[in-house]
């Protein structure tokens, strides 16, 4: 049967595209949804950059050397399990047979952790091309950091393959523009260009010069006429390689579905986008590439052999920087060490004593300033943290010292400026954190999180342990008014899985959150922070160190050791907690005041532990939030209440517009009050 696909004038790089066209479509055929199309049209680009172009070892997969590959337009999955399955990683066939079946090796879109040789999980469009320059930018700074002269030991190339629905997402343009400007030429995207989107054709709703538009940011853009010729895409991706001083796009020309009689080239309902091909258009297909009919999920022995040797060539390069990194260790030892520690994600041994806020006379400051000052302190001992904000440094006081910027004229330093994007700076933040080697943050406004969400979701699901400076993070922004002042966004942070947030009371409560988020590794951690100052507290002064840790700690007992009525309040509404708390005991009532920064870290704690910090026979509960009370029901329980706000904000001085939206000591009194 082997013999007979050869003699049908199929050469065997030919039969090997064709292998993974067909192995796409018995899958989308078993499973009766997915994607063909851009497997089929996209096999050949994915058969040169993975056997020809790509450095990876499926022996290895964690290989750190190796080059990465995101597959952000991830409906296409069937692309890139077959070729790990040909390539030899721990897919076996049986897994492609399971395509989308509830347990396999391979669900729907790609999800990185899951699958042997996934490097980031996509689906949702234009992502994985920013998490793409995310893992770039990291190779050139840790490049920049580590490599010296003939010891090139961080030296690999980062490729995404994108559709033209990538293209019109927004976030392209924006990691398009921070490539470009950051010169990143080891980052080269490959782009599927065959004029069909999900509804029809691409002129529906698309018709803008691509070609122009990364030229316009920097980038050099290749094309290639014809997507099945190997030998011209193997030359354009030569030629990306060669321009190491700006990013390219080899826009490739494909034809989605290829092969199929009837439904090549099409799109809509009657092309073969999202939907199978069906029984029989699936058999015509076949015979138009002069493919078996029998049996489904056929690899030919030949093929099976080709890809053996591109598996041997892996190993072969694997093996040789191996033997690069141990004359690297022997010439500069001490540079090895800090790169593996790096690389395993460790910490300094005495990072987290020497960890601290010093007052320094100080009687109040901001969270956003305390922040600023844990940021710079573990910069100092660590060096392996990396990031910046989306141009709000000043703000968000993300700022380094002494570190220098992460630029195209020195990579090595570790401030990012990543302008204007929160979208893309959050997929950067994913796309660091998945290469490996550093610890990523970025920063904005809490507000503005609304703009970075989709990411932060991504993120999220892949378990990436971003960090995310979150500042102005209540109506005490004042005077720059409702579209500046956050009141929805906690709680929707809060509703969303694998992320914690944490909202430190004072500056003792934030050097507590970062050490925690320094060590965090489930998932991304978003620390919500203030403008303005906040007292320091003596209760977090002594309860802190173990109190953010577990989420929630008695940061004020009652004076009689018995409460009457517990007051829970989040950041800066701790201190208008405690206020209050001595305000009602001049009147006789006694309440304990809950400092509770991070409720996910508290529902991880023991019941007892729970119970003891919110003692169930105490069932007057009145919780301070500057935001939506969203949530808090499941903490004050029937009997209790919520200040918060339920509306939009407005402009005027911080603490006029608080008082006004009834957060003052004597409210606070009053609606406890009414409860007891």
């Amino acid at each position: 049967m082997d013999d007979v696909c050869l003699e049908n004038g199929q050469g065997l790089e030919q039969l090997a595209v064709n292998t993974i066209r067909m192995l796409a479509v018995d899958a989308v055929e078993q499973a009766g949804v997915g994607h063909p199309g851009l497997p089929m049209g996209a096999a050949p680009m994915g058969y040169v950059m993975w056997a020809r172009q790509m450095k990876h070892n499926s022996a290895n997969p964690d290989w750190f050397n190796r080059d990465r590959f995101v597959l952000s337009a991830g409906h296409g999955s069937m692309l890139l399990y077959s070729l790990l399955h040909l390539c030899g990683y721990a897919l076996p066939l049986d897994q492609l047979r399971h395509f989308r079946q509830w347990g396999s090796l391979t669900p729907g879109h790609p999800e990185v952790g899951h699958t042997p040789g996934v490097d980031a999980t996509t689906g949702p469009l234009g992502q994985g091309v920013a998490m793409a320059v995310g893992m770039a930018m990291t190779e050139a700074h840790l490049g920049a950091v580590y490599n010296r002269e003939q010891y090139r030991v961080v030296d690999h190339y980062t490729f995404a393959l994108c559709s033209d629905g990538d293209m019109m997402e927004g976030v392209v343009g924006e990691a398009a523009s921070l490539a470009g400007h950051l010169g990143l030429g080891k980052l080269i995207v490959m782009y599927d260009s065959n004029e069909i989107s999900l509804d029809g054709e691409l002129s529906l709703a698309f018709s803008e010069n691509v070609r122009l538009r990364f030229e316009s940011c920097g980038w050099q853009v290749l094309r290639v006429e014809d997507g099945n010729d190997l030998a011209e895409i193997s030359e354009a991706i030569e030629r990306a390689k060669e321009d190491t001083k700006h990013p390219s796009l080899i826009e490739v020309s494909t034809v989605i579905g290829y092969g199929s009689p009837n439904k090549a080239g099409k799109g809509g309902p009657d092309g073969p986008h999202g939907t199978p091909l069906g029984t029989e258009e699936a058999r015509l297909t076949k015979l138009a590439l002069n493919w078996p009919l029998e049996p489904e999920f056929y690899v030919p022995e030949p093929v099976r052999r080709l890809f053996a040797e591109v598996g041997r060539f892996g190993a072969v390069a694997n093996r040789a920087w191996d033997e690069l990194y141990d004359r690297y260790r022997s010439a500069y030892p001490q540079l090895a060490r800090q790169l593996e520690a790096a690389i395993r994600g460790e910490l300094p041994d005495d990072w987290e004593a020497k960890l601290r806020l010093e007052p320094g006379g100080r009687a109040a400051i901001s969270t956003r300033t305390a922040s600023g000052e844990a940021i710079n302190q573990i910069a100092a001992m660590y060096s392996g943290l990396f990031g910046g904000s989306a141009d709000l440094e000043t703000s968000t006081y993300t700022h380094m010292k002494g570190f220098g910027r992460f630029a195209s004229s020195d990579y090595r330093g570790r401030n990012v400026n990543f302008g204007v994007r929160e979208f893309a700076m959050a997929a950067a933040v994913n796309g660091m954190t998945l290469h490996g080697g550093i610890k990523a943050f970025g920063g904005t406004f809490l507000v503005f999180s609304d703009y970075l969400r989709p990411a932060l979701r991504l993120g999220a699901i892949m378990r990436t342990p971003g960090i995310f400076v979150l500042t102005h993070d209540s109506i005490f922004v004042g005077e720059d008014g409702p579209t500046h002042q956050p009141i929805e966004q906690l709680a929707s942070l809060r509703a969303m899985p694998n992320v914690t947030v944490i909202r430190p009371a004072d500056g003792y409560e934030t050097i507590e959150a970062w050490r925690y988020a320094m060590t965090h590794k489930g998932g991304p951690v978003c620390l919500v922070l203030s403008r303005q100052p906040l007292p320091l507290l003596e209760g977090t002064r002594r309860g802190a160190n173990e109190g953010v840790a577990r989420g929630a700690y008695v940061v004020s007992e009652a004076a009689n050791g018995s409460p009457a009525a517990i007051l829970l309040a989040t950041g800066s509404e701790v201190a208008l907690a405690i206020e209050t708390q001595e305000k009602l005991a001049t009147d006789g009532i006694h309440v304990r005041v809950v400092s509770m920064p991070s409720w996910e870290l508290f529902e991880r704690q023991p019941q007892d532990y729970r119970d003891k910090v919110l003692p169930p026979e105490v069932k007057v509960r009145l919780a301070l939030e500057m935001a939506s009370p969203f949530g808090w029901e499941r903490y004050v329980g029937e009997r209790g209440g919520v200040v918060s706000i339920d509306r939009f904000g407005a402009s005027g001085k911080g603490a006029t517009v608080a008082e006004a939206y009834g957060f003052s000591v004597e409210n606070v009194a009053e609606a406890l009050k009414a409860l007891l």
